[in-house]
């Protein structure tokens, strides 16, 4: 079973593993981790990056990486909180070529730093947006 394979191999990188329901699978992981659980589940287990979401918690923020595994359609989850104070991880654009526009989305929209991305520039705001302005963070100003 594809769930336990995950967490056998992935045990000391989970924090916390949430069943949904049967396809849909979330698990937690500390930040430092992000690319090596990435390419486990994309060159090992065959997944494919469906997308990477981003949420203002308030407290902290919080990507879900989402990975898709075809074959029975199940979605897993996999969850990364970032400090309010210096929100950056790894950019995962030279494992998946497809992460560059939504890493340059979430960079933009919550002011994510993704390490390593080699254009972190507008992607959807006029060049001219006031550069500490992130419209979907909670405490935003102007909002």
């Amino acid at each position: 079973m594809i769930k336990d394979e995950i967490q056998n191999n992935l045990k000391n990188k989970i924090k916390e593993w949430v069943v949904k329901n049967p396809k849909r699978i979330y698990f937690a992981i500390d930040k430092k981790d992000i690319k090596d659980v990435a390419k486990f589940l994309y060159k090992d287990m065959a997944m494919r990056l469906s997308t990477i979401s981003g949420i203002d918690n308030e407290k902290d923020f919080e990507l879900l990486y989402h990975f898709s595994f075809d074959k029975t359609g199940e979605i897993f989850n996999v969850r990364v909180f970032l400090d309010k104070e210096n929100p950056e991880i790894d950019s995962l654009v030279e494992i998946f070529k497809a992460s560059n526009w939504v890493e340059r989305e979430i960079h933009e929209m919550l002011g994510i730093k993704f390490i390593g991305h080699p254009k972190l520039t507008h992607f959807l705001l006029d060049d001219d947006w006031p550069k500490d302005d992130f419209p979907l963070r909670k405490s935003r100003k102007n909002g």
